[in-house]
């Protein structure tokens, strides 16, 4: 990590309903003989200070995949009714123990390793309230990494019953960072379906989910990246 950057929380947003999946737990579906989530914080945990795990199922599962580094927090959303990522990154917010939190979701186990860097490296020269990731023309908005003293914000703007999160980022300094280079890396897996796809194209890896060696293990983007 960039030796003056201020302490950052990551933030793996697996609360959802995991609806065109058949309602399971995504970060819970197995990917290469491991729970998809354990892809995500081997790339990412690395990247940052702390994790928080914002689930809404599966809590103790969750949990124990930090066991040997004390366990993860995991929180549930304080909105019920499954209700999106705004509600996960809210919780994220209040949470978090340090300025800045960055957020991915659970079925993204490609994943940057230099996520982080660049997100960081943007919204400080941008003087931003939020970076957010993008390839060519598409915006990853559930990859960002945001100031904490914006949780009021949200939290203000989620009691008003909104939860779309391009009309809450529309409100904020945003700046946009372009991971070109790495678009396969932002690929994530939404149906069963789309998991043995790329299965089929991975071959098995056995990932740290935490501490300095677990980007060796982690799954690699399906073109290289």
């Amino acid at each position: 990590m960039m030796a003056d950057k201020p302490t950052i929380t990551a933030l793996i947003l697996a609360g959802g309903r995991g609806s065109r999946m058949g309602s399971v737990d995504k970060g819970m579906q197995p990917f290469n003989g491991l729970p998809m989530v354990a892809h995500v914080l081997a790339r990412l945990a690395p990247q940052v200070d702390a994790v928080i795990i914002n689930a809404n199922r599966s809590v103790d599962a969750y949990a124990a995949l930090g066991d040997s580094h004390g366990g993860y927090r995991v929180i549930p959303d304080a909105i019920g009714g499954f209700a999106g990522p705004l509600a996960g990154l809210q919780v994220g917010l209040l949470n978090a123990a340090t300025p800045l939190l960055v957020t991915a979701p659970c079925d993204s186990p490609f994943l940057p390793l230099d996520l982080v860097a660049r997100l960081f490296t943007g919204l400080e020269k941008a003087n931003a309230d939020l970076a957010v990731a993008k390839t060519f023309d598409q915006v990853h908005p559930v990859f960002c990494l945001v100031k904490r003293e914006l949780e009021p914000h949200l939290r203000a703007f989620l009691a008003t019953g909104q939860r779309k999160i391009d009309k809450w980022y529309a409100s904020l300094n945003v700046v946009e960072i372009s991971f070109d280079d790495t678009a396969s890396a932002f690929e994530n897996i939404n149906t069963l379906a789309e998991l043995e796809k790329l299965e089929s194209l991975e071959r098995p890896v056995q990932p740290s989910v935490s501490g300095a060696d677990a980007q060796t293990g982690a799954a690699k983007p399906p073109h290289g990246n």
